[in-house]
Formats: structure tokens, sequence, C-alpha cells
């Protein structure tokens, strides 16, 4: 009996969405007394969103960029999200399966477990904030994550975001079935050019040791579709930039080795 329950607590921990364990633990937010700046003395568990020294995000000075080949990435988005929530301080789509949506990073296979999304941008280029970031979080069978960011600039409207939109949860703590498909692929540019750096979550705990792909490229979407998401998030849910210390960004492009800083 105890072993099964052992069993259980541990397949649950596997799927249960990270954000989701992170709310277990004391209360944080985007600002005050619960904002970023002081999420590393709210808790123990947090201790490292203060000591970290390879935390995220980070600003990348593209300028100072020599390239390394790395391959294109492999990334097989088949099925799209099942269920909306408002959670942690995020609107955060979820997977039913967790087996048909995958990324290859440095040969290992990593599957997708959730969407979350930021406005502003938590990763900044050159300084510059994008209105709006997409984060596809992956793990693998060992639990190690990795993790996707896209950034979003106002244009056009998205027409994932909008089937997204359509099962909006109107509340914290809410979660809604997705009634319309989404496709994922929607949700990512064609140039499909990135840095790689390891860094770490950007919500407590801040655990260490993510493995993130950041796209270089812009996506679109509506200034309706953006006023929506603040509508129910709030104004700001954006961790600021970390710093780099002696960590390489690894540019995708070909060509000679290339290190940010």
């Amino acid at each position: 009996m105890r072993f099964n329950l052992f069993i259980t607590t541990l397949l649950t921990a596997y799927l249960m969405p990270l954000t989701a364990l992170a709310a277990l633990a004391a209360p944080w937010g985007y600002s005050g007394e619960s904002g970023p700046a002081q999420w590393g003395e709210i808790s123990k568990e947090y201790a490292t969103c203060q000591t970290g020294i390879n935390q995220s995000p980070i600003d990348i000075q593209t300028a100072k960029t020599r390239k390394l080949g790395l391959p294109s990435l492999n990334m097989q988005y088949v099925d799209g999200p099942t269920r909306f929530q408002s959670i942690n301080h995020t609107l955060q789509a979820t997977m039913s399966s967790y087996t048909s949506n995958s990324i290859e990073v440095d040969g290992k296979i990593y599957y997708l477990k959730q969407l979350d999304f930021h406005a502003p941008s938590e990763h900044t280029f050159n300084g510059k904030t994008y209105p709006l970031e997409l984060q596809l979080v992956h793990k693998n069978q060992h639990g190690d994550v990795t993790i996707v960011a896209v950034m979003f600039d106002v244009g056009e409207p998205n027409q994932a975001i909008q089937n997204l939109w359509e099962s909006f949860p109107t509340m914290e703590d809410n979660s809604m079935p997705i009634f319309s498909p989404v496709d994922i692929n929607q949700l990512l540019p064609d140039d499909k050019t990135y840095w790689r750096y390891s860094g770490s979550l950007t919500t407590p705990p801040c655990t260490e040791g993510v493995s993130w792909t950041v796209l270089k490229t812009p996506v679109a979407l509506s200034a309706e579709q953006l006023d929506k998401f603040h509508y129910i998030v709030g104004p700001a849910n954006n961790r600021p930039p970390q710093p780099v210390n002696e960590r390489k960004i690894i540019d995708s492009h070909s060509g000679d080795i290339e290190i940010l800083y």
C-alpha cells in the first residue's frame, strides 16, 4: 500500500505543470513585497532566486556575437493543448497527451508539458522588450527541463492565439477546456534560428539547469489580443533580466564559435 502511494505521488509530481508545483509553496507575485526582488526571501524553497548564478531570463546582446553552427530545431508539434487556465499570475495552456509533441536538444527528446505567457517579455534583445513572450515548457523522462521562448510583436491577429483566447479563463485559478483546435506551429516563426544558453525557471523556485532555446524572430498578435491578456493577468507578469555572469550564449547560425559575453 505504501509503495503504491509512493508511485502515485511520483507520477503526480511528474505530470503536474511546473507552475502548479510552485503554487503549492509560499505565495509570490510581480510587485511590492512579494515581487521578484524579494522572491529569495519569501521562502527557503525560493532561495535560488537570490543565490543562483545561472538565472533566467537574460538580456541577449546580439552585437557581441560570433556564431557557432548548431543543428536546426527538430520540433514536432502535432496535438494542441486541451485546457486553458489562469494560474500563478500567467495564462497557461496544458496538454492531455505528453508524447505527441516533442523537441530534440543535444540528442535528447523532451516532451511538451505546457505553454506559459508573459507580458511584457522576460527575455530582451539588446535591451529591447517585446509585448509578449510565449514559453513552451518541455521535460524528458528524467525530469530535465528545456524551454523554447518565442517573442510576440503587435501586428496582425494570430489565429492560434485567437483560438486560445476563445477559452479565456475569467478569473484567477479558473480552468477552461479549449473549444477550438490550436495549432502550436502557428505560435512559431517560420525562421527558427535561435540562441541557446543554460538558465533557470523564471518563476519560483527558480530551479537552475534549464536549457533555453530563444527564437530570434518574433511572431505577431493583434493589439486587441494583447489587451485581452492584460485584462485577466494584469499590467505585467515578467521577471526582469538576470546577470549573465560567466555563461556562454550560443548562436545557431553556422560559422565560428560564438560567445555573447
